[in-house]
């Protein structure tokens, strides 16, 4: 019906690319009315959505089901929205421009609370109601998962359902229960009772939810029998025998990032007591060498791809790692195929290791200190000290590169000034590092170091979960004065927009009172708000004072450890106790040991039984 209005866009937009869809390897099924429909939306542009490994995954997944349709369905930019509006088309699949309205489910993955916006701006362009109150039979339902699912309550009025943790089980389970309830003739309430079972499944209708004069949460019970207090996330024990693609989607244009990704291990040992990831990732599993070497001779046979990374939060953690990148590099260097590793830490960086990453083309070099000092590694848990780094640099400039990046974070607990200019005081010890390199080994070469600073923004299912943001006054002091103490023109400083980040703090704080907001921001057209093209601070204000909400609120208040937490529905299976434990240590400056030298009892043994590495 709207597939010949739609191509007519083609046309008249920036990138078509982005929404022709037929690309190798993508799945096309034809729906017959005994099968269920699932859209996956990934609430961003193709480019960006298309280098998710976790999209791929489930898209295929979906699909190998004789009874499900799995399409793709991404934000269109701002040029195709506009031309659609203009030819009254909604929102439609990539795979058969079908409306988006007309599938059974219609799924998002949260990957970052600044996406929230497009998420509601899809669901109008789609013609879905924005409310779950105004859902009606016949509507489909809409679920959402990825890391923001753990502290999603600003999106709990819109969203009928989450899925806590990895998917690859519990999405099979819910499309087995969506084909019973399919054919019931009962009401949604009834698929929704029946899939609160399911562990890793959220209902947030299912919870009533009181505040205190203070705007704090009083209370937050379930409303129904057989509902759990909290909800347990989902992993997936063994990963060698997951699900695994054996073909992935090979775009007509460059993403993201356009290569295979090798998925090597989930969770990581580290326990950096800002990341969220290595919190709600736990316990560590890795893959065996065997299995991540089939999948990747797969992988290449089936796409043609250039460049193999390898995909985990600290990959140089991984136990098999040499075996792993040698019987990788046999089948990768004749190919001209680059095998790169990201997530490198400074302490165990070596010549060898840089050899190896370098075999077919050499990369740019990416390491985090995080903290310009070690006392404030140490608030951190960053276990990597000064030593570490200017060793690592010295391998590296040694090696023949010339060129590195370093990324450090501004406002972190107990940061003082002192710690800001350390961060460019040790970006200069790394320049120094490279002029004690023998004169004959630096001829005709010139280094250079890029330094880029995120903004500290305390997430849930973390240590600082309890502390305030820095202002966005005192994050721009601290940027500025990093900048004007930055002398050396071999180093080049970058940073973050320190209002994007204040509403990232607010939405990963915020509580369900915040889905009203987000529909007017929306009205006021607030989307793409992780874009500089399009992020408007003064409309999201405006949202605010709408709805008489003060965002400083959820932003730079420090919480007691006895308040109710609008993120305590979900369990990630890190204790409240271990937490609070981590987070008085980084007053302390205490680290902790990684997770292989010492178990920490942190609670995350209780998925695998006993001590995680035993």
């Amino acid at each position: 019906m709207y597939k010949s209005k739609f191509e007519a866009c083609l046309k008249r937009v920036q990138k078509p690319a982005r929404y022709i869809g037929n690309e190798f390897n993508s799945v096309h099924k034809e729906k017959t009315s005994d099968m269920m429909s699932f859209a996956f939306c990934f609430p961003d542009v193709y480019e960006v959505g298309m280098s998710h490994l976790g999209m791929k995954i489930l898209y295929h997944m979906l699909n190998e089901r004789s009874d499900t349709v799995c399409e793709r369905v991404f934000a269109p930019w701002d040029d195709m929205e506009r031309e659609m509006n203009n030819a009254g088309i909604p929102l439609l699949s990539m795979e058969s421009c079908t409306p988006v309205r007309e599938f059974d489910i219609v799924g998002f993955t949260l990957q970052y609370e600044m996406s929230y916006s497009n998420v509601v701006n899809m669901l109008r362009l789609a013609e879905i109601p924005l409310r779950t109150s105004e859902r009606r039979e016949g509507d489909p339902f809409i679920c959402c998962g990825g890391p923001c699912a753990y502290h999603a309550e600003p999106l709990a009025e819109l969203v009928d359902f989450f899925i806590l943790g990895e998917g690859e089980e519990v999405n099979n389970e819910v499309m087995d229960a969506y084909k019973v309830w399919k054919g019931s003739g009962e009401g949604r309430e009834k698929f929704l009772e029946t899939i609160v079972k399911i562990q890793g499944v959220y209902v947030p209708s299912f919870y009533d939810v009181e505040y205190n004069e203070d705007n704090t949460i009083k209370s937050f019970t379930p409303n129904r029998e057989g509902v759990p207090a909290r909800v347990k996330k989902r992993i997936v024990k063994d990963l060698d025998n997951t699900y695994i693609p054996e073909k992935l989607i090979v775009p007509f244009m460059e993403t993201v990032h356009d290569r295979i990704m090798l998925e090597v291990f989930r969770g990581c040992i580290r326990g950096c007591r800002f990341c969220q990831a290595g919190y709600i990732y736990r316990p560590v599993r890795e893959r065996s060498v065997d299995r991540l070497v089939k999948t990747a001779e797969n992988a290449i046979a089936a796409t043609g791809y250039e460049e193999m990374s390898m995909s985990s939060l600290s990959t140089s953690d991984y136990t098999c790692l040499e075996e792993l990148t040698n019987r990788l590099l046999d089948i990768t260097v004749d190919k001209r195929i680059n095998l790169s590793l990201p997530s490198l830490r400074v302490d165990n960086f070596s010549m060898e290791l840089m050899e190896k990453v370098q075999k077919v083309k050499k990369s740019g070099l990416t390491f985090a200190p995080e903290a310009g000092t070690q006392r404030l590694r140490d608030v951190i848990n960053k276990n990597v000290t000064e030593a570490d780094l200017l060793r690592t640099s010295k391998i590296a400039f040694g090696g023949g590169y010339n060129r590195m990046k370093l990324y450090f974070m501004l406002g972190l607990p107990t940061e003082t000034d002192e710690d800001v200019l350390g961060i460019g005081e040790l970006a200069n010890k790394v320049i120094d590092s490279f002029y004690t390199l023998p004169p004959e080994e630096r001829r005709g070469r010139s280094v250079s170091v890029t330094v880029s600073t995120s903004l500290f923004v305390p997430k849930p299912h973390t240590p600082f979960q309890w502390e305030p943001q820095n202002t966005i006054a005192e994050l721009e002091r601290k940027a500025s004065m990093l900048s004007r103490s930055i002398k050396n023109r071999k180093i080049i400083y970058n940073w973050h927009s320190s209002d994007v980040s204040f509403l990232e703090a607010v939405f990963a704080k915020g509580d369900r009172r915040l889905g009203e907001v987000l529909i007017s921001a929306c009205e006021l057209g607030c989307k793409f708000d992780g874009w500089t093209d399009f992020f408007d601070f003064d409309r999201w204000l405006h949202a605010f004072e709408i709805h008489g909400i003060d965002p400083r609120f959820y932003a730079y208040r420090k919480i007691s450890y006895d308040e109710i937490l609008p993120w305590d529905y979900a369990d990630v299976g890190v204790s409240k106790d271990f937490m609070i434990s981590e987070h008085e240590k980084a007053y302390r400056g205490e680290t902790t040991s990684s997770c292989r030298e010492k178990c920490s009892a942190c609670g995350a043994a209780q998925f695998g039984g006993g001590v995680c590495f035993e």
